[in-house]
């Protein structure tokens, strides 16, 4: 049986890396530090043609369908992403997600013994851990049952004693 060789890709999602300083996320990843330059150097590749407007300007005011800017409940504007940016991070997203499946399913097709063992053996690992969580989700169920506090019994009106 032929071994399935991991994509350098691969491997470097699975490395540590530095945490940076973060600001506005978008599906979860960083304007600023990752979006913004990707695509500045996807535009220099040739690879994209992300307009120089949305990557100068990402942020956008919201606004109603009348026109008016959008506010929050506290009074600030809603600021969205430009949607050719939105669009290009989706498309990423998307492609991400298809290639780590892809992958999955070539280890899963040519080392299907490994895996299903590798899989069995996480469910058995993880088995003591969920079974702890349902019974302390019991225990404070029954917890705040018993703290609930009940409506007094009523007394018909009337009726012999």
């Amino acid at each position: 049986m032929p071994d399935i060789k991991t994509p350098s890709y691969i491997k470097s999602l699975l490395q540590p890396t530095t945490k940076r300083e973060s600001g506005r996320k978008v599906w979860s990843i960083d304007l600023q530090y990752v979006w913004l330059p990707f695509f500045t150097a996807t535009n220099v590749q040739g690879d994209t043609t992300m307009p120089k407007e949305a990557i100068g300007a990402p942020l956008r005011l919201a606004k109603d369908k009348d026109g008016s800017v959008k506010f929050k409940k506290d009074g600030r504007p809603v600021l969205k992403v430009a949607g050719e940016l939105s669009d290009g991070i989706r498309m990423v997203r998307e492609n991400f997600v298809a290639g780590l499946v892809n992958y999955a399913g070539q280890v899963m097709k040519q080392r299907p013994d490994e895996y299903k063992a590798e899989s069995a053996a996480c469910q058995a690992a993880g088995a003591p851990i969920i079974h702890k969580a349902n019974e302390d989700i019991t225990k404070a169920q029954l917890a705040a049952v018993e703290q609930t506090p009940q409506p007094p019994e009523k007394v018909a009106v009337g009726a012999a004693a």
